[in-house]
């Protein structure tokens, strides 16, 4: 077999490959072009090949009023043609020299990522700068892009866990643009015009809202005029509008009466920002008490003791504008109260009293040890790594000094903010049949 597909194919099994290197010694190089375009490297000549992630804040909080799901729309277009190479034909030259790229909205950042060869870089990175730069969003393309998305939504919307979670987010973050349907309405996706992508795309990609990652074989002498080539000509500042920060609707109970088998209990209870100081106090709670999934005390409590749910855990959510706890379990329909019950007395003990001094040490050697395992063990993850320690502001000597950030913590940190999080009444959403 040969020709495009066949390439493809190569180009995949050295990706596999890649994934699946062995352990990194994590040296993070800041590298500044020339422009003054920053971004961080970890080289990495195991496998010729490169991988770079990067964003841009904004998101889908972004989309106009009556035009929810713009963002998502526009990162659906960016391999569909860009500068004087219409669709058919890009997507054949990513083909040809073995690149994958692909981006991403949320509700706070757009994420773009390439993997390409590395002696096909250039002509990979020139696509890419093409895709950042000058993408076309031609008619043809936004229609059926377009489409596809509707076609989604409208499945969606027969969806009893899709419909449950609109109505939480609407109560959850009030008029705040987080409850609004990220994907868009049919409605609101109709409404969006060629004009719209094109003023989204010049108001949201900038050089001041801009993190890169890079994770590969290259060197840093030889990443600084690429990083010049894909965003060294975008605008200066980006024109976001300001978002403010959600005020959470705490002591509500959301319920959704739908015939399944099961019910399914989420609860939510206030969070911690990362950058605060009482961050890594939380972080360990929330691990003993749901977070670290076959040793907390919620999946002993609901699954090992009971037997009453497959899974049942917590986690902290942080968003650019909230911070929250989330605690969450799926269970059959007759034991959903009785579940629910367990849940809020095992959240009351760790309000009350906070860990043991034994569940603290356990769970330090626990998170300390699985760092590694689970944000450096792919060039995918490493890559992720980076975009995330530069979104928190955490500095590249955070990898190193974790260790210690953690194993500072005391146990009366620890219990001082569980009392402080989870003493709240939390909001409450059970989806199921419906219960006396």
């Amino acid at each position: 077999m040969t020709g495009p597909m066949s390439k493809r194919i190569a180009a995949t099994l050295l990706l596999m490959l890649f994934a699946v290197a062995p352990g990194y010694a994590v040296e993070i190089k800041e590298v500044v072009s020339p422009k003054g375009i920053r971004a961080w490297l970890v080289q990495d000549d195991f496998v010729p090949l490169i991988s770079m992630r990067f964003s841009f804040k904004g998101g889908s909080t972004q989309d106009p009023k009556g035009k929810e799901g713009l963002a998502n729309l526009m990162t659906g277009l960016f391999d569909e043609g860009a500068g004087d190479i219409d669709s058919d034909a890009f997507q054949e030259k990513l083909d040809d020299v073995g690149a994958e790229m692909g981006f991403n909205a949320d509700d706070d950042r757009i994420t773009g990522s390439m993997r390409m060869l590395a002696d096909k870089r250039d002509t990979a990175i020139d696509l890419l700068a093409l895709a950042v730069n000058k993408p076309r969003f031609d008619q043809a393309p936004i229609d059926r892009i377009r489409q596809q998305v509707v076609a989604g939504i409208k499945a969606s919307e027969r969806d009893p866990n899709t419909i449950a979670g609109r109505k939480f987010s609407e109560a959850l973050y009030g008029d705040h643009p987080y409850a609004r349907q990220s994907d868009g309405t049919e409605q609101s996706l109709t409404a969006i015009t060629h004009d719209d992508l094109v003023t989204f795309h010049k108001r949201n990609f900038a050089r001041d809202n801009l993190i890169v990652g890079v994770v590969g074989s290259i060197s840093p002498e030889d990443l600084a005029p690429l990083l010049d080539k894909v965003f060294g000509d975008l605008p200066a500042k980006a024109e976001l509008e300001p978002i403010s920060d959600a005020k959470l609707g705490f002591g509500q109970t959301t319920r959704v009466d739908y015939a399944l088998p099961q019910t399914s209990i989420s609860m939510v209870y206030p969070g911690v920002r990362r950058q605060a100081p009482d961050f890594f106090p939380a972080y360990i709670m929330n691990h003993i008490l749901g977070g670290g999934t076959f040793s907390s005390r919620i999946y002993n409590e609901v699954r090992e003791k009971r037997g009453l749910a497959y899974s049942a855990g917590s986690n902290l959510v942080n968003r650019d504008h909230m911070a929250a706890l989330m605690v969450s379990t799926a269970t059959r329909a007759d034991r959903a109260n009785e579940t629910l019950q367990i849940l809020k007395t095992e959240i009351a003990k760790m309000a009350k009293d906070g860990p043991t001094e034994e569940e603290l040490v356990e769970a330090k050697k626990y998170l300390v040890g699985s760092y590694a395992v689970n944000n450096l063990d792919s060039s995918s993850a490493v890559a992720s790594t980076l975009l995330g320690l530069q979104d928190e502001n955490l500095g590249r000597d955070y990898i190193d000094k974790r260790a210690d950030l953690i194993n500072a913590v005391t146990l009366d940190q620890v219990k001082a903010v569980a009392g402080k999080l989870l003493e709240t009444d939390p909001a409450v959403l059970i989806v199921g049949p419906p219960q006396s």
